[in-house]
C-alpha cells in the first residue's frame, strides 16, 4: 500500500514537472568536492562524531563518513557538513 502511494506521488510529480525531492520530501545531499555537504529534508541527528554523522531521513538513514567532520550549520530542514568526506551512504 505504501509503495503504491509513493508511485502515485511520483507520477503526479512527473505530470506537474515538480521535483521529486520536493513532492516526496526525500532526503537530498549536495556535495561540494570532498570537503562540504549540504543535506536537505532530514528528520533528526542520530549520531554525531568527528568521523561519522548519522541522520534520520524520511525513508531511511543517511550516513556521512570521513574525518574532522563538523556540522557547521543546521535548521529543522537543512544542514551543512564540513570536513574530509570519504563516503555518503543511504541505509
Amino acid at each position: 500500500m505504501k509503495r503504491q502511494l509513493i508511485e502515485k506521488k511520483e507520477e503526479l510529480a512527473d505530470t506537474l514537472r515538480i521535483s521529486k525531492d520536493i513532492s516526496l520530501g526525500a532526503t537530498c545531499v549536495a556535495l561540494t568536492g570532498k570537503y562540504e555537504a549540504w543535506v536537505e529534508h532530514y528528520k533528526g541527528i542520530l549520531e554525531y562524531t568527528d568521523s561519522q554523522i548519522l541522520l534520520q531521513g524520511r525513508d531511511g538513514m543517511l550516513c556521512v563518513e570521513g574525518c574532522r567532520l563538523t556540522i557547521e550549520y543546521y535548521t529543522n530542514e537543512d544542514m551543512k557538513i564540513k570536513g574530509c568526506i570519504k563516503a555518503v551512504r543511504f541505509l
